[in-house]
Order: C-alpha cells, then sequence, then structure tokens
C-alpha cells in the first residue's frame, strides 16, 4: 500500500514544491519511491496551473533536484487518500486543520519543521516570494533539514504496513 505525502504553502510556487521535490529525492535515494507517494499544493488556488517561481526553480536546479511542478489548489476531499500533511507555517497549519472534514484528517497535519529538532521555537518555514534570492536559498536549506526526520517517520509507516 501507497503511503502518501502532500506538502502545502499558500500557493504552490515557493515552498510546497521546493519540499516535494527535495522530499521525492530523499524518498528515492532512501528505495522508497515505489512505497512513498509525494506531491504537494497550495492553501488558495491563485497561481493554480502555474510552474514553480523561477528563484524556486534555479535553488532546486543548482543543487540538483528536479523542477517539474505545476501549481494546484488543495481539495479537502484529498484527506482521504493522504496518510501525512505537511503544512509550511503556522497558518497553513491552522487553516489545513479546519478544512480537515474529520478530527482523524486534522490529526494527519504536522508542521514540516516539526521534523527538524535544530528548528526549536521556530516552526514556521518562512515565506521567500516577496524576498530576494537568499530568501529560497534559506527556504531549501531548512526544507532539507525537516526532510531527514520527516523520512524517518515516514520510513517507520511505510515498515509498519510491510509488517
Amino acid at each position: 500500500m501507497t503511503y502518501r505525502v502532500c506538502f502545502v504553502c499558500t500557493g504552490n510556487i515557493c515552498r510546497s514544491p521546493m519540499a516535494e521535490s527535495v522530499f521525492r529525492a530523499r524518498v528515492a535515494e532512501a528505495g522508497l519511491d515505489g512505497l512513498v507517494e509525494v506531491d504537494s499544493a497550495g492553501t488558495g488556488g491563485w497561481h493554480e496551473g502555474d510552474g514553480a517561481d523561477p528563484r524556486t526553480v534555479a535553488v532546486l536546479q543548482e543543487n540538483g533536484y528536479d523542477t517539474d511542478h505545476t501549481a494546484r489548489q488543495f481539495d479537502p476531499a484529498w484527506f482521504a487518500r493522504l496518510d501525512l500533511v505537511i503544512a509550511l507555517d503556522s497558518g497553513h497549519l491552522r487553516a489545513l486543520r479546519r478544512m480537515a472534514p474529520t478530527e482523524r484528517d486534522a490529526d494527519k497535519v504536522r508542521l514540516l519543521r516539526s521534523y527538524d529538532p535544530a528548528a526549536g521555537d521556530d516552526p514556521d518555514v518562512p515565506d521567500p516570494y516577496y524576498g530576494n534570492a537568499d530568501g529560497f536559498d534559506d527556504c531549501l536549506r531548512m526544507v532539507e533539514a525537516a526532510s531527514t526526520g520527516l523520512l524517518t517517520a515516514v520510513r517507520e509507516h511505510v515498515e509498519g504496513r510491510a509488517a
């Protein structure tokens, strides 16, 4: 059975596609690509159908990640098929939990940086959209750091399903 993870930010052109690309690479490196499905979406539909922000694409390419992406809006009906919904900041966390049709679905929503012990009291990945390229580099570093812990958690679930 496939374990499904969806990363969610505001418009699905900066943070969540970056997290999707990084985590998909980590899943493949771990040999779990046939067992874990990774995608992303936005809480809003402003950029639906657009590609990732060019600065996101540049940072991903510079660091050897896949950059194929088309923005879409998160649909609450997806909760039924998703195992984990990863919010990129606290505002997304609240919005997704409000969208959740059931308490069980709301429990599927987690903050990405909660998987990074070094994040401390700073749970959010800041939105780099209105800033310069450095913000996209910072975003990538945060996403990469949290992806290690997230992969460990997902691996435990996947291995638990196989047992």
